[in-house]
């Protein structure tokens, strides 16, 4: 094969390496990763509304040297892109979390690591040498459960582990209604089971519970399955009066509420002592017919005046988008999906091209939009598309 040939068949957009995963991938595992919930209108929501989002460029600007670069917590990234928590990620690849989280280490960017993960939170941390990196922190995301005695161990056991934020996910007091998964279900290999959970034979029976608990037919079988379920359920007894102090009491990590999708709960996120906000609607698979989270993101920005970090998550696949979401507010991007099409197309270095592609097209849109760094893009950088399709609105 020529070697124009060869080089055909390597992917150059995000796009395209999630068409190699989709081809790799057991069926019930894409679509527990790529669905929604119910007629998965906000998943598709989060990339429409970035596409009628338009670039408005400036010319006869000097940008012989672009600038990527931002700085978050006082630790500098490259480019402002984290990845985003992920569930059982040795489902795509073996070495799953462990490759992940090196891939993260050797571009220079963060990674949040799921309390769901294949893999312990200890052993990515060891991997990685978390404790002692001059990059940009790792972090861990935990649902709170029923028990807060046990999600006391396992935030006790990341702060041991050198994670330096909690990322506390406060969309999802139940799993949303996910249709393809429940017509796909995903059951976890022989051999593999969630590394921060004890394993089944000790009684502790994992998320995979609240999977079954989406086929209960009657609210007698619900509520059987809650009662099984013991304290690994998810909590839906979250308030502001009492999760974030109790937190505070547990842990010195920063708390970071990753679920926000209004303003009102920002100003109350910001109230109550987080150290910092995720916009998101959990990838669309919590509620159905919300914004996409680009939409909410203006006003949550403003929201906040800049008290503390606004970091985003939801529909990035292009450079562009990342450009979008930092002009309109956010501080830092996450990104989830893609993540996982990385691992599934090439481990490690499948999420190095994940990342090398979006740093490249920030770059290049950025040179092309006129802007030299990051605090030149601003809402000043966007128009909107009109509804009719022609022209564009300031925002």
């Amino acid at each position: 094969m020529s070697q124009k040939a060869a080089s055909s068949t390597v992917p150059i957009t995000v796009t395209e390496i999630e068409e190699i995963a989709k081809t790799r991938l057991p069926k019930n595992v894409y679509d527990y990763y790529a669905c929604g919930a119910d007629e998965q209108k906000a998943l598709a929501r989060n990339s429409y509304m970035f596409d009628r989002l338009l670039i408005t460029p400036r010319v006869m600007i000097d940008v012989s040297h672009v600038d990527t670069s931002t700085t978050v917590f006082g630790k500098r990234y490259p480019f402002p892109v984290a990845f985003a928590p992920s569930a059982m990620q040795r489902l795509c690849h073996p070495r799953g979390e462990l490759e992940a989280a090196e891939a993260a280490a050797s571009t220079g960017l963060s990674m949040t690591l799921s309390s769901q993960s294949t893999t312990s939170l200890e052993d990515v941390a060891d991997a990685c040498n978390i404790s002692n990196r001059d990059g940009p922190d790792f972090w861990f995301q935990l649902y709170l459960t029923q028990d807060p005695k046990y999600s006391r161990k396992l935030i006790k056991r990341a702060e041991t582990a050198g994670y330096t934020a909690l990322v506390l996910t406060v969309d999802t007091p139940i799993l949303g209604n996910r249709i393809n998964e429940r017509k796909t279900p995903l059951v976890l290999p022989e051999g593999m089971q969630l590394g921060n959970y004890a394993p089944p034979k000790q009684g502790i029976k994992g998320p995979a519970t609240e999977r079954v608990y989406l086929n209960a037919h009657t609210v007698d079988e619900a509520n059987e399955i809650i009662k099984k379920a013991g304290p690994t359920m998810h909590s839906s007894s979250l308030t502001w009066q009492h999760t974030i102090p109790w937190l505070r009491k547990v842990t010195s990590m920063k708390i970071i509420l990753k679920g926000i999708m209004t303003a009102e709960d920002a100003k109350l996120a910001v109230e109550h002592g987080a150290d910092a906000i995720v916009v998101s609607n959990h990838g669309g698979r919590q509620l159905d017919l919300v914004p996409a989270t680009i939409e909410v993101l203006p006003a949550i920005a403003d929201a906040v005046a800049g008290r503390i970090p606004v970091i985003f998550d939801g529909g990035i696949r292009r450079g562009s988008d990342v450009f979008k979401a930092i002009a309109l507010g956010a501080d830092l991007v996450l990104i989830g999906r893609p993540v996982l099409w990385g691992l599934s197309y090439d481990g490690k270095k499948g999420v190095e091209a994940v990342t090398n592609i979006l740093e490249r097209e920030l770059s290049r849109t950025m040179t092309l939009a006129g802007v030299r760094n990051i605090k030149e893009i601003t809402k000043d950088s966007l128009g909107l598309a009109k509804r009719d399709g022609f022209g564009i609105a300031k925002l």
